[in-house]
């Protein structure tokens, strides 16, 4: 899996990065949950939506935000609480843009839906998925500026979600009403367990290429670097 540095204001950003084998093939970029909770581009769940898009033909970026830690070093600067990542997520668009990579589309998990929804509307983007988002951060107005944005949005809201469930979820984006809001039965905020897994990778890929379905029926464990 190629390491990629790139530059932010704070310093030194570290993701991966793998280039799909087909020629226009969409970009995936999955923005991982909760710095201060785990989070980090090395979560089981974003490295398995990082292996399921990059085995059915997409080009994937993960990467970290500001001052989180791999094996292999740290992201600079310290946590930002979901404002300061604006700069990281501008520049991640930005080796997008510099290496012509097209229709780029915007993966969020918890932490990272709130960086999608405050500021990705900012970038040349598709679309952008939302997996168990919260809503802590992200304010109605900026929810209401994806409605007749020209950008699709999906929102994967768990039965079970610890955060937002989907009565709440269904009121909160109501204004966006071309929302694709879809609710997983049984569902949970962190998708534990194969099954879950499964069904909100399905979810996903069948957003940006349903050509690529199914997905398989096992998955690798994340890599420690």
């Amino acid at each position: 899996m190629p390491e990629v540095i790139f530059t932010g204001p704070a310093g030194r950003l570290e993701g991966r990065y793998h280039p799909a084998k087909q020629k226009n093939a969409p970009i995936a970029m999955i923005l991982h949950p909760h710095p201060q909770f785990h989070g980090t581009m090395n979560h089981q769940i974003v490295y398995q939506c990082y292996y399921a898009f990059v085995h059915r033909g997409f080009s994937v970026l993960r990467f970290n935000f500001r001052g989180v830690s791999s094996p292999r070093g740290s992201s600079g600067g310290s946590f930002g609480e979901g404002v300061d990542e604006k700069h990281d997520l501008a520049a991640a668009m930005d080796l997008v843009v510099a290496r012509r990579l097209p229709h780029p589309w915007l993966v969020g998990w918890s932490f990272g839906t709130e960086v999608v929804l405050k500021y990705g509307l900012e970038h040349p983007i598709d679309g952008a998925i939302l997996l168990s988002p919260p809503l802590h951060r992200a304010t109605d107005a900026e929810i209401s500026a994806w409605a007749n944005s020209g950008k699709r949005l999906v929102a994967v809201i768990p039965e079970l979600d610890d955060y937002l469930r989907p009565t709440e979820a269904r009121q909160r984006f109501a204004v966006v009403p071309e929302i694709d809001l879809v609710v997983v039965e049984g569902g949970k905020h962190l998708w534990v367990g194969e099954s879950q897994t499964r069904r909100v990778l399905t979810e996903v890929v069948q957003r940006l290429n349903p050509a690529a379905l199914p997905l398989p029926t096992s998955w690798p464990m994340a890599p420690r670097g």
